[in-house]
């Protein structure tokens, strides 16, 4: 096997390095010297050992023979370990800080032949990507450069810093995803936006939590405060209406009017799945206790009403039940209305005064346009004043008031039960069982309720079991009646992964990651248009569809285009250099970007996933030897932060080596002490944290 100059050296790192086939150097004068006599830059490459993304660019580049061709023919290849050498890489990280705004490693610098710096960055991809040279194409520029505009080059390795970047903006396509195209959707938002009642447009009013989606993200990325101001006064006012169910939780469809009141009864799976994730990030970004309690009410729902004996979750319930008032008939919401004297009947008149004042209830009715008179002296309850001005009102203490209100609730809650129940489709979707995988991991990943994980693991295994078939990868849609039947279509394929990527990092179970690849890789194959980018929501060949249509709408549900495109992203920063993914989520991002330009509201979620791929990728790990109530400390601090484009991880011992042919970066990563945290960012790792 051939060899270069590290082999003569005891570092591991440069060990590492010695078999490949760029004609590295030690730091030292021969280096120097050989750049002097040869009138070349040298290339230095600082990194360390267990570096997760400077073994990504070893593969993708120093092991690459064409790549290695370019570096030994026009530079002189300089190798540190910066743990040897932290000298030398406290000068060039400060350069690398100063020119692009971060520092990390894998650092990669360029030097004219007196040491002085030029040029840049930490990780360059093989090819370029989203505006970020690659670092074939780095090369050939800088090689250019350095013979036909030297003495520029020499004086100012800003100069150099800026035309990179006009190379990468003139190189882009005018269709590329941008940060234009990433905050496009906001005016449109701001504009709809009902400053009063919360929410978007006029009545009817639907709540669409693709929206908050993007605003949250919006926020954060943009330090948009008006997108979550926004969010936060939509899903307060949502949460006090009648859509919301003020006894025994959960979300009706959509509101007839403007200000949530008068609700579509109906209770799908998918509204509940979806706005229990808006509801939790709402509270990780504000620490509302309001905001989580809502989620746990949701979630309390599902498992109540909505889980059937195996985990798995059924569809949707009814908007009409039986009317016990009239009999033979089914009424709107017949289920959940009240007169006032049945709350008095069953609270007590004095309980009842402070439930009937906190919620809205009439003695006549409170709903005032009726046209079909089947609320006519009956109340739709919503939160007509809050716990402190009742109380306030009454003259009770807060807490008196609250323990009335709860009580209360808990007695009607009895009460209704007994009344004739909504009708259950009972089946088993596979798309929305995976929304609602997705939403139970986030609840655990941010509220910390095992029983959370519990209930999304075992959806996830029932499906796996039930609807995968793991030698064939092939996945089927519904399950209803004991069959499991219906190929699946991309959006259960794409939610599928999205969920199993959920569970892979809330519980860090290897054997979740390993299938969303599958799915992935495999699975989106099925529907993905190769020659235009994006994908088909049928398969190829299905012989009852007239013609394969891109879904680009992101309505009550993500398109399964937005999620498959995020997840491929997702995939990308977990595997490592993941170049297929990233060319397939980009290509996905170009095709529909067109569109999404001239009509940005119609895809909130895809443009989620034009943040991610314009967003540093950050990775928070904790290496442990296993999830221990420790290790889940950690964790949980870790985790207090709303930060949708990161990963915050639990790696044991157990999962490191499952994953080593799935994740080798990850399975890489060596445990020192009890816990160590590993934090990386744009490719690169901060030296990790020990806990001995």
């Amino acid at each position: 096997m051939p060899t270069n100059a590290l082999i003569d050296e005891k570092s591991p790192y440069l060990q590492q390095h010695a078999n490949n086939p760029v004609d590295w150097l030690p730091w030292g004068e021969a280096a120097f010297q050989k750049a002097r006599n040869e009138d070349k830059p040298i290339f230095l490459s600082i990194g360390y050992s267990t570096c997760h993304w400077c073994h990504v660019m070893a593969h993708e580049s120093f092991e690459d023979a064409g790549v290695a061709g370019i570096l030994n023919r026009h530079f002189v290849p300089v190798k540190v370990d910066r743990e040897e050498r932290p000298d030398v890489d406290r000068v060039y990280m400060l350069f690398v800080q100063a020119s692009t705004g971060s520092g990390g490693w894998p650092m990669s610098v360029f030097l004219t032949p007196d040491l002085k710096p030029f040029f840049g960055g930490t990780y360059f991809p093989p090819d370029s990507r989203y505006g970020r040279p690659g670092f074939r194409e780095l090369l050939e520029y800088l090689a250019r450069a350095w013979k036909q505009e030297r003495q520029r080059i020499e004086s100012s390795g800003d100069s150099v810093t800026e035309q990179l970047r006009a190379m990468a903006a003139s190189s882009r396509s005018a269709l590329e995803p941008d940060k234009d195209l990433f905050t496009s959707a906001f005016p449109y938002f701001r504009r709809t936006f009902d400053s009063h009642y919360g929410g978007f447009g006029q009545a009817p009013k639907f709540p669409r939590p693709v929206v908050f989606n993007y605003l949250l993200s919006l926020y954060v990325a943009d330090k948009n405060s008006e997108a979550l101001e926004m969010s936060l006064q939509t899903l307060q006012a949502m949460a006090k209406g009648g859509m919301y169910d003020q006894v025994g939780g959960g979300f009706h469809r959509y509101s007839v009017d403007e200000r949530w009141f008068v609700p579509h009864f109906e209770k799908m799976l998918y509204d509940q799945a979806q706005l229990a994730v808006s509801y939790l990030e709402a509270f990780q970004i504000t620490r509302d206790d309001n905001f989580a309690r809502i989620a746990r009410d949701i979630f309390r729902y599902v498992a109540r009403d909505l889980t059937s004996p195996e985990g798995a979750f059924y569809s949707a319930e009814d908007a009409d039940s039986p009317d016990p008032e009239h009999p033979g008939h089914s009424g709107e919401g017949a289920f959940y209305i009240w007169r006032k004297s049945e709350i008095e009947s069953v609270l007590g008149e004095k309980d009842a005064a402070l439930f009937c004042r906190r919620y809205g209830v009439e003695p006549d009715g409170n709903v005032a346009n009726d046209p079909h008179g089947e609320f006519t002296g009956r109340n739709i309850l919503y939160q007509a004043l809050s716990t402190e001005e009742c109380a306030g009102r009454m003259g009770l203490s807060i807490e008196e008031a609250s323990e009335i209100l709860d009580r209360s609730k808990r007695k009607l809650f009895e009460a209704r039960a007994g009344r004739p129940r909504p009708h259950l489709d009972n089946k088993v979707l596979t798309s929305w069982n995976a929304l609602m995988i997705s939403a139970l991991a986030k609840g655990y990943i941010i509220l910390g309720d095992s029983t959370f994980l519990s209930a999304a693991e075992a959806a996830a295994d029932f499906l796996l079991h039930t609807m995968y078939d793991e030698r064939t990868g092939r996945l089927l849609r519904r399950l209803c009646g004991g069959e499991a039947a219906i190929p699946a279509f991309l959006d259960d394929y794409a939610f599928l992964a999205q969920a199993l990527l959920d569970l892979f990092e809330a519980g860090g179970q290897a054997r979740y990651l390993a299938i969303a690849d599958r799915l992935a890789r495999a699975g989106f194959g099925q529907f993905e248009d190769t020659d235009g980018g994006g994908f088909f929501s049928t398969a190829e060949h299905a012989p009852d569809v007239l013609l394969r249509i891109k879904d680009d709408y992101d309505g009550a549900e993500p398109s399964g285009n937005s999620v498959a495109t995020d997840v491929l992203l997702r995939l990308a920063h977990l595997l490592g250099s993941g170049g297929q993914f990233l060319a397939r989520a980009d290509k996905s991002l170009r095709a529909f970007a067109p569109k999404i330009k001239a009509q940005p509201p119609i895809a909130p979620q895809m443009l989620v996933a034009v943040g991610r791929s314009l967003a540093e990728p950050e990775q928070i790990v904790v290496r442990c030897a296993a999830l221990n109530s420790e290790a889940q400390q950690v964790l949980a601090e870790e985790r207090k932060r709303f930060a949708p484009y990161a990963v915050f991880l639990p790696l044991t011992d157990a999962a490191a080596e499952e994953l080593r042919q799935v994740a080798p970066f990850l399975a890489g990563l060596e445990r020192k002490g009890r816990i160590t945290v590993y934090r990386c960012r744009n490719f690169a790792c901060d030296l990790p944290n020990v806990i001995q």
